[in-house]
């Protein structure tokens, strides 16, 4: 943060704001230096992709959010931290990877606990479907992963059959080890002994 701009103007910076939200974005242009990217899908108040970020300051790092209270939270947290790496596009994130990532863009996916939708009547509205993953495959680089993490068992199993059906996506095994940032959501559920399920596609 520059000497004399104040926290919220420094915050702004952080956030990405299209200037058309029908056109794809230039990804490179919005970070100081070329890098790889890495996407948050639904960041929430942003405690993983900060420390995510933090522990990898090589790669840039690009979190989607649509409410506006968590967008400006983790804004605020990118500058207190001093990442230049961070950027936060405040947008629903079906719409923000099928029409916004250009093609081959994305080195890493993490989908972290997205809302399991319980309820068979509101299981449509899951993230984790067929058109997504299409979106997904088109914005990753050969070879990219998509990181899928999730306490629900249903909504994991639901995850593992979408996944495994697809020739696109080579379903890895994954064990991030202790040292992998966790979320609010995953310090929670631990404290409460929930199994933390996590899956890891690779785009072939």
């Amino acid at each position: 943060m520059n000497a004399g701009m104040s926290l919220h103007d420094a915050a702004e910076g952080v956030e990405l704001i299209p200037e058309n939200y029908c056109i794809q974005l230039d990804l490179a242009a919005h970070f100081p230096k070329p890098a790889p990217i890495e996407v948050d899908v639904g960041c929430g108040d942003g405690s993983f992709l900060i420390a995510t970020a933090g522990a990898n300051p090589d790669r840039n790092f690009l979190g989607i959010e649509r409410l506006l209270g968590r967008v400006r939270k983790t804004c605020r947290k990118a500058v207190r931290n001093g990442l230049p790496n961070v950027r936060v596009l405040r947008l629903e994130s079906s719409y923000a990877v099928r029409y916004l990532l250009p093609a081959k863009s994305v080195n890493v996916f993490h989908v972290m606990f997205p809302d399991p939708w319980p309820k068979r009547r509101h299981h449509d509205r899951r993230l984790i479907n067929n058109d997504f993953l299409d979106s997904v495959w088109n914005a990753l680089l050969h070879g990219g992963e998509l990181r899928l993490t999730t306490d629900d068992l249903p909504y994991f199993q639901h995850m593992e059959k979408v996944v495994g059906l697809r020739k696109d996506f080579q379903v890895e095994e994954w064990d991030p080890g202790e040292t992998y940032p966790q979320t609010d959501f995953e310090r929670h559920f631990r404290a409460q002994g929930i199994k933390i399920n996590r899956l890891l596609a690779r785009k072939i």
